[in-house]
């Protein structure tokens, strides 16, 4: 069954609940298995770049099945691979902490990009969005 929109809205909504717990103003982007954007929410406060660059790391995730820190470590092990693969999908693949893959068992049902906070924030930020409610 794919991630409904009751489902990405809740991950926004404990994501935005950690954000707030750290005192930083985030944009949470939640995608489907291809890359679609499903839902998205920008804290009051948050940087206007903030939805883009959430919405880039989490497309950059599911597209090339791996979290955000899996994506830095490619971008540097392997850059020409890296480069093309960036513009194939249809954002920019933002590299580095934020992004989390949505999975139900082994299956991929999307991934969720946070912007705004430090790196370490943002990954903090989609990890609470991905805890059990």
């Amino acid at each position: 069954m794919p991630l409904t929109l009751h489902e990405a809205q809740d991950v926004i909504a404990r994501a935005h609940a950690k954000a707030g717990d750290l005192g930083i103003r985030v944009t949470v982007a939640v995608v489907d298995e291809g890359g679609l954007l499903i839902a998205l929410g920008r804290m009051d406060g948050a940087s206007s770049l903030s939805p883009q660059i959430a919405e880039a790391k989490a497309v950059g995730a599911v597209m090339l099945g791996r979290d955000g820190a899996g994506l830095a470590e490619l971008s540097k092990d392997r850059p020409g691979f890296f480069s093309v693969a960036d513009r194939l999908v249809r954002l920019p693949i933002v590299p580095g902490l934020g992004s989390v893959l949505i999975k139900r068992g082994d299956h991929v049902l999307g991934a969720v990009g946070v912007s705004g906070g430090r790196p370490e924030q943002d990954l903090e930020c989609a990890e609470a969005g991905l805890s059990a409610g």
